[in-house]
């Protein structure tokens, strides 16, 4: 196994246990993360991870790591209450991922939103999910509850 391979299956193990300190010990300080309504940087992955970790706390996951001509993905399933609206979604995300020095230095989160905002958001993810604008909506409020969770953790 890669080096590469094992600091994903790290990545995901520490993940699946909450450890979110293990998790922000796998990225590059150089790092971007990107998926359907967060783009961030630097220290800002490990701030999201961590509040994931901490609020996720009936959190299943299932992960499957493969390496393919050198390049890492990741296929994971967690399952987990919504907190807003107390709704259980199963999502399903495929990982790419870029390494320098041995760490993450690029993570892209692919899942198909509207098929998270129906489980998420009920009547309104299904009829709305689809447009830009619920996605920019879903996003602002993830990003602005971030931005309070570090503010509250500093």
């Amino acid at each position: 196994m890669s080096k590469e391979k094992q600091l994903i299956q790290t990545f995901y193990t520490a993940f699946k246990a909450r450890d979110h300190v293990s998790m922000a010990k796998c990225y590059h300080p150089d790092a971007v993360f990107r998926d359907e309504v967060f783009s961030l940087k630097g220290e800002y992955i490990g701030a999201m991870w961590q509040m994931l970790c901490e609020r996720g706390a009936d959190m299943e996951m299932t992960f499957s790591v493969t390496e393919t001509s050198g390049i890492v993905t990741a296929h994971w399933e967690p399952t987990y209450t919504f907190r807003q609206t107390g709704r259980i979604v199963h999502n399903i995300i495929d990982a790419e991922f870029e390494f320098k020095d041995g760490k993450i230095v690029n993570h892209v989160d692919r899942f198909n939103f509207w098929r998270w905002s129906r489980q998420a958001l009920g009547v309104p993810g299904l009829v709305l999910g689809w447009s830009p604008f619920l996605r920019n909506k879903v996003s602002v409020m993830a990003n602005k509850a971030l931005q309070t969770f570090i503010n509250k953790n500093k």
